[in-house]
């Protein structure tokens, strides 16, 4: 199995052939990879704490009253972050095995002109989400503010672009800067998600248990689009596993990653969806840092849960939303890492997340979501099908650096694929990342094995002896 690039010298010719791309974008060595297991949990919980999920959470109430009760919640919760874990600790094999990131990966299905849009369906709604979780640690960084200046200042847009200007100066120094940021904020962020939670069950549990506990909520169509919501809220990320585990210390078993995705994301989503939705049953307001700052009416108790907000956008940010897109500039511009990273904090900047977290967004938001999940649900279903049925998990990275070789131009079954797959999600909205995700990977096979005989993308396939 053609899978390791162990010394300097075959990572330095592939980048060559590769016409000049960023050696950020070379297959990572064992001696470069830093990120323990411990480390990386703390990274996914870091994650979890997200305050767009938190608004997820908030989205939950609609007219004063919950649309699932707290049980049909958490089983939508579980449900979907056991899916995200499998899908997680498949799809994230190739990256781990052989180093190589995401838009490289895409190269197996799609091909190197064929990456363009796949890559682009990854990295834009990772800037929107970048965009948002920064507005509301705006929104927590001047509520900070407000109390220092004792009301001096109020300006919420000042405090996002400074935030932005903040991540962007981390992000420039790569992911040895993210282990550590993330082993901090998780330890800080879990803390300080329990203090508020009892808070709000010692001051409200009255008001919770009767708007969202006790309704009657729903095991239907809402509740499976719940999942459908959880599952296109982590698509982005999922689908760049390896992205994250290419950097992670080699030696651990498939079984052993999934474990260690599902118990952190688990932990951190549960604490941030519950937090949200009661929030949003006390005050009404889905925008977590406004909703916190009316809730807890104590300058102390608010400048320390604005604080845990702005380190856990921080968090979040650096693992999910930074990287990714920053790989796709890196691959599509020729620019440098640094670059790049500077690009994706700017074009976060313009994509108006203001207008995304008001309260009249809320459905909005889990629209975009599932819209663009609709897309992102056929493209990992694809490289799943291509990695495991047709490649038997054997693939030639060499092959996918190479400007002229067999993974040039497109591959057509990818992209009709991936079209088929995304008119089957868009069938049913609620359910498209599901639909969009089994529809695409049946028709990429049925694709592979009986359109375009004589496409190269099918040498290394087990359709290789039908070309």
């Amino acid at each position: 199995m053609s899978i390791n690039i162990e010394n300097n010298d075959k990572r330095e010719t592939l980048v060559q052939e590769a016409t000049g791309l960023d050696e950020s974008l070379n297959p990572k060595t064992k001696e470069s990879r830093t990120v323990g297991p411990i480390a990386y949990m703390f990274m996914w919980i870091g994650d979890g704490v997200n305050l767009g999920n938190m608004t997820l959470g908030a989205s939950l109430v609609v007219a004063g009253a919950a649309t699932l009760n707290i049980f049909q919640t958490f089983a939508a919760a579980i449900i979907a972050i056991g899916i995200i874990s499998v899908i997680f600790a498949l799809n994230d094999r190739l990256g781990y095995r052989t180093g190589i990131p995401y838009v490289v990966q895409l190269r197996m299905s799609f091909g190197n002109k064929g990456t363009v849009i796949s890559s682009l369906l990854r990295g834009v709604p990772a800037i929107v989400w970048y965009g948002i979780q920064s507005w509301i640690g705006g929104t927590a960084l001047n509520e900070i503010a407000k109390i220092v200046t004792d009301g001096a200042f109020d300006n919420v847009a000042i405090c996002f672009v400074v935030l932005q200007m903040v991540q962007i100066f981390l992000s420039l120094f790569g992911f040895h800067a993210i282990k550590w940021i993330e082993s901090l904020a998780s330890i800080v962020i879990m803390l300080a998600l329990v203090y508020v939670f009892i808070l709000l069950l010692t001051s409200h549990s009255a008001e919770i248990t009767e708007k969202w506990v006790q309704v009657d909520g729903s095991w239907g169509l809402p509740f499976f689009g719940f999942i459908m919501v959880f599952l296109g809220n982590y698509a982005a990320i999922f689908l760049s596993a390896a992205d994250y585990s290419r950097e992670l210390k080699s030696g651990i078993s498939d079984g052993k990653r999934g474990f260690m995705y599902f118990s952190p994301i688990i932990i951190a989503y549960g604490f941030v969806i519950t937090i949200g939705a009661m929030l949003a049953t006390v005050t009404g307001i889905t925008n977590p840092a406004s909703a916190l700052a009316k809730i807890f009416n104590n300058s102390y108790i608010t400048f320390g849960v604005s604080a845990f907000i702005v380190i856990g956008v921080v968090a979040t940010n650096m693992v999910a939303n930074i990287i990714p897109p920053t790989y796709v500039i890196t691959l599509l511009t020729k620019m440098k890492y640094k670059a790049a990273v500077t690009v994706t904090g700017l074009l976060a900047l313009c994509a108006f997340p203001w207008m995304l977290v008001q309260e009249s967004s809320a459905k909005g938001l889990n629209m975009f979501i599932l819209i663009y999940s609709a897309f992102l649900g056929p493209i990992i279903s694809i490289l799943l099908v291509e990695y495991y049925i047709l490649r038997k998990q054997k693939v030639n990275v060499a092959d996918l650096y190479r400007k002229d070789g067999q993974f040039a131009g497109f591959n057509p079954c990818a992209i009709l694929a991936m079209l088929i797959g995304a008119g089957a999600a868009f069938i049913k909205v609620d359910l498209a990342w599901i639909s969009g995700f089994v529809v695409a990977g049946i028709a990429y096979f049925l694709l592979m094995k009986f359109a375009f005989k004589d496409s190269k993308f099918k040498k290394g396939t087990i359709f290789e002896k039908q070309r």
